[in-house]
C-alpha cells in the first residue's frame, strides 16, 4: 500500500465505522492524519475508532441539528477540519418508480444527498477560515447512469455529483478542492439492503467482472484528500471497473 502524505491534517469521515469509510479512515491515519469518525452506529463506531486510532462522534448525518452539533464538537476537540469525506449512505429499497414508497424516497435522499449538503455547509466555513481544505463526496456510478429499480439512490447520487460541481466552483479560490468519486458496487454490508437480482445486475455491468474492493476506493479518495491534489476541483473520478461511459 502506498502512503498518501496527510501528515498533520485533521479529517472527518462520515459512515467511517465500516466498508469504504473505514478503509478511507485507515488510509488517512496511515498517512499521518488525526481523524474523527461520524457514524450512526455507536457500538461499531466506537469499536472501529478504538481499533484504528480515531476519535468517534455518534451522529445522524441526515439531521441538520445533529450535524451542527457534531461539527461544533469536532472543531472544539480538533481545532480545525482540513479533510471531509462524505461517505455515509444507504442503498434503499429495490422497486420501480411506480411502486416506490414516498417515505422510502425521502429517507434515502435524506441520508444520501441531504447529509452531504449538511456536512459541507457546516465544515466548509472552517476550511474557508483556514484557507485550505479537501472535500471528497462518495457518489456512485448509479448517479451517472441511473440503475433500474433504484430510483431514490440513483437520483440522490446524481445530486451528490451536481453538489460537488457547484461547491467546487464556489470554493476554488480558497485552496479548497471539492471532488467526488463514482464507485461501482463494493461487497460491503450495504449488500444486505439489496436484492440478489439487483446485485447480479450490477455485477453484469462491470467489465472487470468483479466488485470494487474497499481499499481500491480508499486509495483514490486518499489522494484526493491530499495537498498533491492542488488543481483539480469539481471533478468526478471513476471507480466503476470500466462501467462508466462518460
Amino acid at each position: 500500500m502506498n502512503t498518501i502524505n496527510v501528515e498533520g491534517k485533521t479529517a472527518v469521515v462520515t459512515g467511517g465505522a465500516q466498508g469504504i469509510g473505514r478503509a478511507v479512515a485507515e488510509r488517512l491515519i496511515a498517512g499521518g492524519a488525526r481523524l474523527t469518525i461520524w457514524d450512526y452506529d455507536r457500538a461499531l463506531g466506537e469499536q472501529t475508532a478504538s481499533e484504528i486510532g480515531a476519535a468517534f462522534i455518534e451522529t445522524d448525518v441526515s439531521d441538520w441539528d445533529r450535524v451542527s452539533s457534531a461539527a461544533a464538537r469536532t472543531e472544539a476537540e480538533m481545532g480545525r477540519v482540513d479533510i471531509l469525506v462524505n461517505n455515509a449512505g444507504v442503498a434503499g429499497l429495490n422497486a420501480t418508480v411506480i411502486d416506490y414508497p414516498i417515505e422510502e424516497w425521502r429517507r434515502v435522499v435524506a441520508i444520501d444527498l441531504d447529509s452531504a449538503f449538511y456536512c459541507c455547509k457546516k465544515i466548509a466555513p472552517l476550511m474557508v477560515k483556514a484557507g485550505y481544505g479537501r472535500i471528497v463526496n462518495v457518489a456512485s456510478i448509479a448517479g451517472k447512469e441511473g440503475n433500474p429499480n433504484a430510483c431514490a439512490y440513483s437520483a440522490a447520487k446524481a445530486g451528490v455529483i451536481a453538489l460537488t460541481k457547484s461547491l467546487g466552483k464556489e470554493l476554488a479560490k480558497h485552496d479548497i478542492a471539492v471532488n467526488c468519486v463514482t464507485p461501482a458496487a463494493a461487497r460491503t454490508k450495504i449488500f444486505d439492503q439489496i436484492s440478489q437480482e439487483h446485485i447480479d445486475y450490477m455485477l453484469s455491468k462491470i467489465p472487470r467482472e468483479r466488485f470494487l474492493e474497499v481499499n481500491e476506493a480508499a486509495a483514490m479518495i486518499a489522494w484526493l484528500c491530499s495537498s498533491d491534489n492542488s488543481f483539480t476541483t469539481g471533478g468526478v473520478f471513476d471507480l466503476s471497473g470500466g462501467r462508466a461511459t462518460y
